[in-house]
């Protein structure tokens, strides 16, 4: 593994869960692998678990972190090719990316989309500038439209409930919200969930909510929630903006949020959300609050994710 951007950089999703699981048992078996190497954290936005977590999986390697704010401690970046750099911006990841590769062994970045153009988001412009310049290993703590360390430890958490050789029925399902949200969550999930393979995948949202086809791929849509959560074993809830009305919000029908009515149909399923979670918009808090949610454990499984992928990459350099 050179980078950590989607699965794609993956060869085997099930080998990267087990050692995930495996660092979650024994997580400093590994304490000289990254001893002397140095992991810069570069977040363009905000984050809470993300950060956190990974630079938990880092030092139980024996890493050094670094981490920059660069949004609120750094220059304006400009990203654009060929620009008279007269405005607001005043350096551009030409060379930021090159120099912030001068300093660290793996550099990894935190993006968030405009969500005013999709074709710019979609082409993941701004986390692909870094890799094409700052020369060392770039991992992704979320970029524009997908989100791989939440993926791998959402895998990891289900691999972990229902170790039993049975496919489990996984349900993604829409729910409202009162901003627009991008769709890196989901994108990402159902992109691991179609590679990994060991569930049955339903995707529930209302009209208009499509997700890319790209990321989709044959996973089964319900635009009927109380269809889909039929049998289910696991409900993952996450609010996205519409990918065809780009970055709008078409709905915030209330009925759409989790409840323990809702869940009756289910194989009494875990509850899972990335988080932050808004409670009793999102998720109910007679959910949140119960044995069916999973979202701390869920969350709690980042740092094996991070420590997984973070492993790999330094193995190779």
């Amino acid at each position: 593994m050179k980078h950590f951007l989607s699965v794609d950089d993956v060869s085997d999703p099930e080998a990267l869960v087990n050692e995930a699981l495996a660092y979650k048992k024994n997580p400093h078996r590994d304490r000289q692998l990254g001893s002397g190497k140095t992991l810069g954290m570069i977040f363009l936005n905000p984050s809470l678990r993300t950060r956190v977590s990974t630079q938990v999986a880092a030092r139980n390697l024996g890493m050094e972190v670094i981490v920059f704010n660069i949004d609120k401690e750094g220059w304006q970046l400009e990203f654009a090719d060929g620009t008279v750099m007269d405005g607001s911006t005043t350096e551009h990841v030409k060379e930021a990316a090159a120099v912030l590769g001068q300093y660290f062994d793996i550099l990894s970045i935190r993006t968030f989309p405009a969500l005013r153009n999709r074709e710019e988001d979609y082409s993941e412009h701004v986390i692909n500038q870094f890799v094409r310049y700052a020369g060392v290993p770039v991992v992704s703590l979320e970029s524009a439209t997908l989100h791989p360390l939440q993926s791998l430890a959402d895998l990891v958490t289900i691999r972990e409930l229902c170790d039993n050789g049975r496919r489990p029925r996984v349900v993604l399902t829409w729910a409202p919200h009162v901003r627009a949200l991008p769709q890196a969550v989901p994108n990402s999930f159902v992109q691991w969930m179609n590679r990994w393979n060991k569930a049955d995948l339903v995707i529930t949202h209302p009209e208009g909510y499509e997700l890319d086809p790209r990321y989709a791929g044959n996973a089964v849509v319900e635009t009927n929630q109380d269809k889909a959560l039929e049998g289910a074993d696991f409900v993952y809830v996450k609010n996205w903006s519409s990918v065809k009305h780009y970055g709008q919000i078409l709905s915030r029908d209330p009925s759409w949020m989790i409840t323990t009515e809702k869940l009756k149909v289910t194989n009494h399923a875990k509850v899972m959300h990335c988080l932050p979670v808004r409670r009793n918009l999102v998720i109910a808090d007679d959910v949140l609050d119960s044995d069916a949610s999973v979202v701390v454990l869920q969350a709690g499984n980042r740092v094996w994710a991070a420590q997984a992928v973070l492993s790999e990459i330094l193995r190779k350099l």
